[in-house]
């Protein structure tokens, strides 16, 4: 009787397993195939870090053609939408709050990356 009933509880772990292992290779497949083409690549430097006044300044390699701050909450704390792109792009922020946030910037060709930013107050 042990034996029967180990056996049995054998087979439903392997199929359970099996069954795991073919929704998270199709889950997988599924996402891989979701994702944009296009990945951003470029190289993006914000200075000052941690940012003590309340401004910053960003600089790519490619062009912006937007940029949206957000805190950690998702409040949109700034937003701004360039005409012509720019490569570099300095950020005034009206009495910046301490704490963390992040700054989402969209390049001209479609690509996106977002960067964390912490903001403390000035001494």
């Amino acid at each position: 009787m042990k034996k029967t009933l180990l056996f049995v509880m054998s087979v439903f772990f392997c199929l359970s397993l099996f069954s795991q292992k073919d929704t998270s290779s199709i889950a997988s497949t599924r996402l891989k195939q979701d994702l944009p083409a296009k990945a951003a690549t470029a190289t993006v430097n914000i200075y000052p870090v941690p940012v003590r006044e309340s401004y910053f300044n960003i600089k790519t390699d490619q062009d912006i053609s937007s940029i949206r701050i957000t805190n950690i909450i998702g409040q949109v704390i700034y937003k701004v939408q360039y005409n012509s792109p720019q490569m570099l792009s300095t950020i005034y922020l009206d009495n910046p709050r301490r704490g963390m946030y992040l700054v989402a910037i969209v390049f001209s060709d479609g690509s996106r990356i977002v960067k964390k930013i912490m903001i403390e107050p000035s001494e």
